[in-house]
């Protein structure tokens, strides 16, 4: 099994996130584990890179069981495009982890609606990960949900960008 966890690009850093997948990591050696830390301290057990390019987080995320990440909107459907649910720990403007506190309420908003799965603590980040190598279908997305998803968002596209048309006249005026 394969955990990738993803800090992402930004520069306050992430030494939550980064602390607790290690720590974990530990317990768990036949994970192979691997940790982008970004401006965080590198992690002391599991494998690390500060930052990667976009094709190589791609492969990586490719052959992940797991994805943990922090609650940016393009991780997140990077995540989910692959057909996995991600693990979600947002980062905390009051810890320095960013401007505000944004990340918490959107990841509260989309596991709400069954999105994404969060975290918000050590513990709970350990009850989750475990419950994934234990049963990896609790990390996956059904083809069915993963398709259902694809199709309303590509409906609700074309309703879109059909009104920004205004519909042709054919005839001739009188």
């Amino acid at each position: 099994m394969h955990l990738l966890a993803m800090v992402g690009t930004d520069y306050h850093p992430f030494d939550r996130l980064v602390r607790w997948v290690d720590a974990w990591s530990v317990g768990h050696p036949e994970v192979e584990c691997l940790i982008q830390y970004g401006t965080a301290p590198a992690p002391r057990h599991a494998a690390g890179v500060a930052y990667a390019e976009h094709d190589e987080l791609g492969e990586w995320m490719d052959r992940a069981g797991i994805v943990v990440c922090h609650a940016g909107p393009s991780t997140i459907l990077e995540v989910r495009h692959r057909g996995l649910l991600p693990i979600v720990v947002p980062r905390c403007g009051q810890s320095g982890e960013h401007v505000d506190d944004h990340q918490e309420r959107f990841a509260s908003r989309l596991a709400g609606t069954g999105l994404v799965l969060t975290a918000g603590s050590q513990r709970e980040l350990g009850v989750l990960l475990d419950k994934a190598l234990d049963d990896p279908t609790v990390v996956r997305l059904s083809e069915v949900a993963h398709g259902a998803v694809t199709d309303a968002a590509v409906r609700r596209f074309g309703e879109l960008v059909a009104g920004l048309f205004s519909p042709v006249r054919t005839g001739k005026r009188r």
